[in-house]
């Protein structure tokens, strides 16, 4: 089974190291592919936190730094978007640069940091973004539930905000990060509400565990993500994604694949990232996955 990992993080410049460090592990280019191959993964979406540098004096894109003057083929991006520094002077400038950026074939759609960022997912602020969505047919990703630092603020990052902005924006398709753990529930219903809401499934588990140990030792938490998807009942909506380096690869995907039905696993794993990421139809490598099955 080939797998797309829908949510993951890369950077040679960032904090990931300390991160990757956690899981026995670096974060680089060769550890990444490597962990690719051993886990059947043909492409990552990185969640995009490094300045990008594009325009001097103006609120850049955020992007995966991976120390390569082009994407390796099996790594592509959603950009950030940093909204704390945005003002009415450099807005238009910091639209342009988001707009050129948006329009290379790794750049996948966006991702908002909410609850790091303090507005809330309908703001105002984010709408210029959504119509660039709409008009390029690219998703947005929301972080939603826990943050991992504690200046987060988490009435921002409920997936009940998601809501307001799905309804207000029909055509683009926004998803719902981390299954916004904890409110599991809430962010079930927005999805199975909303035609345009999606769901991935990274950042569920943290460090590096043992995937039969974990099963037993939380299964009730196993239980209820179970409950609630089982419940939504569209896993043509949901997505695998990893949050590496956050996670062990290998360990993660067990871990899913007890979650989901097998009977889903080619749509969680694979198919629904092309539906969602719809760029992807024309970027994924053609080299064949090593099976996991």
């Amino acid at each position: 089974m080939k797998i797309i990992d829908a949510h993951m993080h890369f950077s040679v410049i960032g904090n990931f190291v300390e991160t990757a460090a956690n899981i026995n592990c670096e974060c680089d280019i060769p550890t990444l592919k490597r962990e690719f191959d051993k886990c059947g993964v043909v492409l990552g979406v990185g969640m995009g936190v490094d300045p990008s540098n594009m325009v001097e004096g103006s609120i850049n894109p955020q992007i995966i730094t991976h120390g390569f003057t082009k994407f390796p083929p099996y790594l592509a991006q959603c950009l950030g978007i940093a909204t704390d520094m945005i003002t009415a002077e450099n807005r238009e400038q910091t639209l342009a640069a988001y707009e050129k950026l948006l329009q290379e074939p790794s750049s996948l759609g966006f991702k908002i940091y909410a609850g790091y960022q303090h507005y809330f997912v309908d703001d105002e602020i984010y709408h210029p973004f959504f119509k660039m969505a709409e008009k390029y047919d690219v998703p947005v990703v929301i972080h939603t539930g826990d943050t991992a630092s504690s200046h987060g603020k988490l009435k921002y990052a409920h997936p009940l905000t998601v809501d307001e902005a799905a309804v207000d924006f029909p055509k683009v398709r926004f998803v719902i990060a981390h299954c916004g753990n904890p409110w599991i529930i809430d962010a079930t219903e927005v999805a199975m509400k909303n035609p345009n809401v999606y769901l991935d499934m990274s950042g569920l588990i943290e460090g590096l565990v043992d995937s039969t140990e974990f099963l037993r030792e939380r299964a009730g938490y196993i239980e209820h993500l179970k409950t609630w998807l089982n419940y939504m009942d569209r896993y043509d909506k949901v997505m695998y994604g990893s949050d590496w380096p956050l996670a062990d690869m290998k360990n993660y995907i067990e871990i899913i694949k007890a979650v989901i039905p097998k009977k889903y696993h080619q749509a969680v794993f694979y198919d629904n990232a092309l539906n969602v990421f719809r760029k992807l139809k024309d970027y994924l490598p053609r080299e064949k996955a090593v099976r996991i099955d």
